[in-house]
């Protein structure tokens, strides 16, 4: 029925719970079109260097980074999809859209919304940005 419909699925990941929910929904979808999955997390990082540390600003975020991703990788395994992995520095949304389009990504997933100190404030603007400034389809996750 969906058979190769989507052959590239790309998921951001932020360790939230709806980011798990967006990646088994990502993995149920590949099963139907046997598609590779695509993780993705980004860091945020200050637009101007001198907001920035000067040593290594990027380790704790990096090592969390990672860690979502081994721990996405091997969930995939468990179900038998191939998963690779971008981690990426900037604004999510914005970089999130231009990965999958640089990429040709079939499809996006996201979920609803994802970690963050000021969630009420910021409710949904990752997914909201991203609904809205890409032409490929996006499954938003709650």
């Amino acid at each position: 029925m969906m058979k190769n419909k989507y052959r590239r699925i790309l998921v951001a990941l932020d360790g939230s719970k709806n980011s798990i929910r967006g990646l088994n929904e990502a993995i149920y979808l590949a099963r139907q079109c046997q598609a590779i999955i695509t993780g993705i997390h980004v860091i945020p990082r200050p637009p101007h260097p001198a907001f920035r540390s000067p040593r290594y600003p990027e380790k704790p975020g990096l090592r969390t980074a990672q860690n979502i991703m081994d721990f996405s990788r091997r969930y995939c395994a468990q179900n038998g999809i191939m998963f690779e992995q971008k981690i990426a520095f900037g604004d999510a949304g914005f970089t999130i859209v231009k990965f999958a389009k640089d990429k040709n990504f079939d499809i996006i997933i996201i979920g609803a919304r994802g970690v963050g100190a000021i969630k009420e404030i910021f409710l949904g603007s990752v997914s909201n940005y991203v609904l809205h400034k890409t032409s490929l389809p996006v499954l938003v996750v709650k």
